[in-house]
Parts: C-alpha cells; sequence; structure tokens
C-alpha cells in the first residue's frame, strides 16, 4: 500500500458489471480538474468499437484511448502467444506513459483478468506501480484480481453480479456493454 506520498492504486474488480464503467467515470472526474488521462485496454482489440473511444475521440482530447489486444475473445486458460505479447507492448505502454509526466491518471483496463490468466505477471504489474511517480493515480479493472494486487491498493471496490439481463437472454447492446 502507498504511504500518502505516490499516487493511489485504486482497484475495480468482481463478476458483477460496471468495473470499466467506474475506471471511466474517475477519468471524467480527473479530466474535470485539468489532469489527462491514458485509458489503456487490454484484451480489446482496435477493430472492436466501443462507445468511451468514439466519446473520447469526438469530445474529450484529454482521454487516450488505446486499446492493446486482438478482436477476438482470449482463450482464458490457454491465451495465445501474440494476446501475450500484445498485452507485454500494453505494460511497456503504460510504465512509459506513467513515467512520462503527461498523465495524471493511467488507467489498465482489464489488466486483472490479463494477470489472472497469464497474460501479465502480477509482479511485473507490481513494479510498474511501485515505480509510478508522486502525481500519477493509477486504477485497474478486471475480475479475478490477483491478491497482491488488492493487498498492494489503496481502494479496491468489488462490483457483484446480483442481476443481469444477458441471463434473460438480452444481448449485448451499443452504449450499454459497448
Amino acid at each position: 500500500m502507498s504511504d500518502g506520498s505516490l499516487g493511489l492504486v485504486m482497484v475495480y474488480t468482481g463478476n458483477g458489471k460496471g468495473k470499466t464503467t467506474a475506471a471511466l467515470g474517475l477519468a471524467l472526474r480527473q479530466i474535470g480538474w485539468g489532469r489527462k488521462v491514458l485509458f489503456l485496454q487490454f484484451m480489446k482489440g482496435p477493430g472492436n468499437v466501443y462507445g468511451e473511444k468514439i466519446a473520447a475521440e469526438r469530445f474529450l482530447p484529454d482521454l487516450e484511448i488505446e486499446q492493446w489486444g486482438r478482436e477476438s475473445f482470449v482463450n482464458l486458460t490457454d491465451p495465445d502467444p501474440i494476446d501475450k505479447e500484445l498485452a507485454r507492448k500494453g505494460l511497456d505502454r503504460a510504465y512509459e506513459a506513467i513515467q512520462s509526466g503527461d498523465y495524471g491518471l493511467v488507467v489498465l483496463d482489464e489488466a486483472c483478468i490479463a494477470m489472472a490468466c497469464g497474460l501479465l505477471a502480477t509482479q511485473e504489474v507490481i513494479e510498474l506501480l511501485d515505480a509510478r511517480p508522486p502525481d500519477v493515480d493509477i486504477v485497474l479493472t478486471g475480475r479475478y484480481c490477483p491478491q497482491r494486487i488488492i493487498d498492494y491498493a489503496d481502494m479496491v471496490s468489488e462490483v457483484k453480479e446480483i442481476k443481469h439481463h444477458y441471463s434473460q437472454g438480452i444481448e449485448a447492446r451499443k452504449g450499454i456493454e459497448f
């Protein structure tokens, strides 16, 4: 856990819907206070269209969204080497961004599940967190957050599914799931 002299490390995890959405809300709050935000989406490819990316490109020049994955789903029990390579490049980009002085907040979207399925090494993520300068806050999102990250973080919120429209046969919708 940080001692207050560093930026905060915050985690949104759990099996419920809304982890990325919570991180986007925090990003909007940071932008409101004049801080630039880099939102790195692991396991999401550039061919996938997400409403937050469209909105950022149209209306939020201080919110940069980069996607570090393929357009196809990652096999969580046996990830493809290209998935690991893209996640590694995304982590390298995170390190560069954190050290650049350009961003007040860096979001590692889906980093928790990327660690859980072996795309990212938890120790490397902790080293990234240790290297953050005092004025950079970091958010990690995703299911299955490793206990070491939970122990390290300053704030952890678990999003718990109570009920989801998908289980009622309602397909993913623009503006809701993407």
